[in-house]
Parts: structure tokens; sequence; C-alpha cells
């Protein structure tokens, strides 16, 4: 493909998530492990401006620690921009500036963010005319939590997360999110579970069947009901995180005891995902957590997935 181009600088702005549901099966053969998850996007953002460059390169700021983000071609947006510019054929390269503000290594898909945002940029950067759908799929290439990064709202994924059918969800649920400044391995808390696992294979083995989503969950979401769904949340991979960080259950009973309707681990963690009845609600449990000296964030879901910026 040629040069040409449409525009000199795109500014695409894509959310974090938080796994309102996550049930995990066996692992198989190639390592990974077949999962059921319901996604919801919320309103905690990474800004990513593409422009034109000879090369890939990266630069990369934000209002998180971004001391630990690679700047070189292991970095997920760069992986994105260049799977892109292989799949069109451009024979040029791209500059990618990221500012996050989704935690780092804290379970709620800031990378993946930062990838779709990638790909969306670049589509119009190069004036490639991908469809959403063309998106999630090389999305798909990337990472699990890439291709709802591009779709955003609320979804449901199985098979590695991957395979995306979007949920309806009524209204607004509001979260108040803590986070840590010490990241976590995904990969880590995955060893872990299947630890656990194998160790005490009564009470947390995995169903012997394909996971799936509770339909609780899904009635909860159809009717904006943030009561229903508290009853209703799941994370397999709670006990494993908190197995690996055990000062987090404290910090769940605290949020629990302080008014949140329901606390757990978002995704892998360390971030905490306490779902609150209303923003009144969430304002005095955000109050609430930072007066006790942790770092508390107010979000609520379900918002749009990657999308364009006008700067």
């Amino acid at each position: 493909m040629s040069q040409a181009r449409v525009s000199d600088r795109v500014h695409v702005r894509a959310p974090g998530k938080v796994n309102v549901f996550f049930e995990v099966g066996e692992v198989q053969s190639d390592g990974y492990h077949d999962v059921a998850s319901a996604y919801q996007a919320v309103s905690v953002y990474e800004d990513l401006w593409a422009t034109p460059s000879d090369d890939f390169t990266i630069a990369v700021s934000g209002t998180v620690d971004v001391s630990g983000v690679p700047l070189d071609g292991r970095n997920l947006a760069v992986r994105a921009a260049r799977l892109l510019a292989e799949e069109i054929g451009w024979d040029g390269g791209v500059h990618l500036e990221i500012r996050k503000a989704v935690p780092v290594a804290g379970g709620m898909g800031g990378g993946s963010a930062d990838a779709a945002a990638a790909l969306v940029a670049c589509d119009v950067l190069w004036d490639a005319g991908l469809s959403s759908a063309d998106l999630q799929r090389l999305a798909a290439r990337l990472g699990a939590d890439v291709p709802f990064a591009v779709l955003g709202g609320t979804a449901v994924g199985t098979g590695r997360g991957d395979q995306l059918s979007p949920a309806l969800a009524r209204g607004r649920f509001d979260w108040v999110l803590v986070t840590s400044t010490d990241g976590m391995s995904t990969p880590d808390v995955f060893d872990e579970l299947d630890r656990q696992r194998a160790q005490d294979t009564v009470d947390i083995a995995p169903a012997r069947r394909q996971p799936t989503v509770a339909p609780a969950v899904l009635h909860a979401l159809r009717a904006g009901d943030a009561g229903m769904l508290a009853a209703a949340v799941r994370n397999d991979l709670q006990a494993a995180t908190l197995g690996l960080r055990p000062e987090l259950a404290e910090l769940i009973d605290l949020g629990e005891r302080s008014g949140a309707l329901a606390g757990m681990v978002s995704g892998s963690g360390p971030t905490l995902a306490f779902l609150v009845a209303d923003e009144e609600s969430a304002l005095d449990l955000q109050v609430t957590m930072s007066a006790a000296g942790f770092a508390a964030l107010h979000v609520h879901g379900p918002v749009a997935g990657a999308r364009i910026i006008p700067d």
C-alpha cells in the first residue's frame, strides 16, 4: 500500500474493563485455559495519538506508574501497529504516543486498550478502511482482552475470552476501583489457580464442561439492577490472587463493610472492583477508602470501546 494518508495525527481513546464474571475451565494441552467472561468497559481510559513515521516508535506517560511499560517491540500497541501494517501491506511506520490512566498490570486490560487504540488509530491514519469486525479479528491475535477493548460496552467472551457476543446492559453501573502500585503477572495467577486446584479438587476444581456465564449475571445486566448483579458476580481467579496477595482479602472486607454491594478482584488483580448502588454511594465509598490510605477511583459502565477523539 502507498503511504498516502487521510490524517497526520489521529487520537483514539480506549477504556479499561472489569470482569463482572469470570469462570475458568481446565488447562488445555497448549497451556491456556478455556474461560467464560462477562466484560464491562468502564470510564477509565488510555489515550493514544498516532503520527506518521518511517519506523515503529512509542512514548508512554500517564497518571499511573508507567516505569514497567516496554518502549520497544514488546509493547502490545507497537505489536498491534505492526500487525495491521502487515495485514494491509503498509510500507511505512508510525509513532505512538500513549497517556495511560488504567493501572499497569492491574487486571483491567490497560495494555489491551492500548493495542485496540493502536489498531483503530492506524486504520484511520493509513486509510485502511477495515470494519470493526476486521479489527476485532486482528485484535484476537494479540490477546484475549484486545477484541473487547475494540468493541466496548458489555459483552460475553468465551474460548480464551476473545470470542465475543455483545450483551444487553441497561442503565448505569457504578464501581469504585482500589488500585495498587505493585502489579501482578496474569500467568503467575493462572499458575497459582492450577496449583490450588491440584491441591483441593473438591472446592475449586473446574466444572467438567465448557465454561459459561451464569444466567443470573445476564439477567441482572439486562435489568440494570446493581443489587441483582452483586449477588451473581464471581471471579474464579480471585482465590489464586488472594493466595499470592492475602492482604487484599482484608481490603475486600473493608469495602463491603463500608457500603459496597460486592467486592471482587478485577481480572487477575491486584485492582479490586467494588460494585455500589449508585453514584452517591460510589462517592461515599471512594472517600472512605481514600481516607484509609488507599488509592480509590470512581468509574461507571458500560462505556464505548476504542473510538476516535477529535483534537
